[in-house]
């Protein structure tokens, strides 16, 4: 049963703050929680004590409960010993210094190597298409080269300058967030595909390696996105699978997985901080554990016994 500080708390709430009905609900039931909890440990609401509470947050993750779940739930706590604190009903805060769960970092999406390769083989427009088509499939072509041979942003391929591929050049210089600067290699297929889309481009009188309507101006993501789209199709990949950042992450995740170094690999994708690379290890850490699970004697054991 829940203490009188419960009753007068949600009573504040639905007085001073409106609170609906399913929310008094929720908090009581979040209290109650709590409570439950604490009493397990010897204590209640009105004696609880940091680490008790920390306790019944820890049994909340460790039930599997969404992380915004538990953090609205610490927030219902917070609230609920700041009016006690208010109201006089307790001389300290014990869920003064709680942490509210970090939410996990979402793992980046990426493509398959073969399904990289389907969607560059996409490109190509039949023999009898127009000359409008065959352009496009050159375009496609030369985008989808430069996004996963670099690991460019979208933003820094439709600037990229034409001037950029001019020459047999074996690096381009491309201009990062923050107007940082960084050096990325250009694979020969992807200059091949480069130098392809600016001879069909040759009259275009346009600064950009990707002109938009307007030779003046680059091309635009939402022409890029729907050039995407039906190379998708094409390739039999989900488009809802695909976008231009996708490909940046296939690039990244790619690289990892065939023994690239992490310094290396911050430096080609810009990043200014290492821990933003760090989300790619994801590989290693998969590959690790095949590792284990194809070599080591214990873990072959076990597969034979099941």
């Amino acid at each position: 049963m829940l203490s009188g500080g419960v009753d007068l708390f949600l009573e504040m709430l639905a007085a001073e703050r409106a609170a609906a009905p399913n929310t008094l609900a929720a908090y009581e039931a979040d209290l109650t929680s709590c409570a439950e909890s604490l009493a397990r440990g010897g204590q209640t609401l009105q004696t609880a004590t940091t680490e008790g509470l920390q306790n019944w947050m820890a049994a909340l993750v460790g039930s599997g409960q969404a992380r915004r779940t538990v953090a609205r739930r610490l927030s219902c706590i917070r609230q609920f010993y700041l009016f006690l604190l208010r109201e006089g009903m307790r001389a300290d805060n014990p869920a003064a210094h709680l942490d509210s769960p970090k939410p996990r970092t979402p793992l980046p999406r990426f493509l398959s190597e073969s399904e990289v390769l389907a969607l560059l083989n996409a490109c190509a427009e039949p023999a009898g298409a127009s000359l409008a088509k065959k352009r496009r499939g050159i375009l496609a072509k030369a985008a989808l080269e430069l996004l996963y041979a670099s690991g460019l942003r979208i933003s820094e391929l439709l600037a990229l300058p034409r001037k950029a591929i001019a020459g047999d050049q074996r690096m381009i210089m491309v201009r990062g967030k923050g107007g940082r600067e960084r050096l990325v290699p250009l694979s020969g297929s992807a200059r091949e595909a480069a130098q392809a889309l600016l001879e069909v481009d040759a009259h275009l009188e346009s600064p950009f390696l990707f002109p938009g309507r307007d030779p003046a101006k680059p091309m635009t993501r939402q022409a890029f996105d729907r050039i995407l789209h039906t190379v998708a199709i094409r390739a039999e990949i989900d488009p809802a699978r695909l976008s231009p950042h996708v490909l940046r992450h296939s690039f990244a995740t790619h690289l990892l997985a065939h023994g690239a170094d992490l310094r290396a690999l911050q430096m080609l994708l810009g990043h200014a901080d290492i821990a933003t690379t760090q989300i790619y290890t994801h590989v290693q850490t998969e590959r690790l554990q095949k590792a284990v699970q194809a070599h080591h004697p214990l873990a072959a054991d076990s597969a034979h016994t099941k």
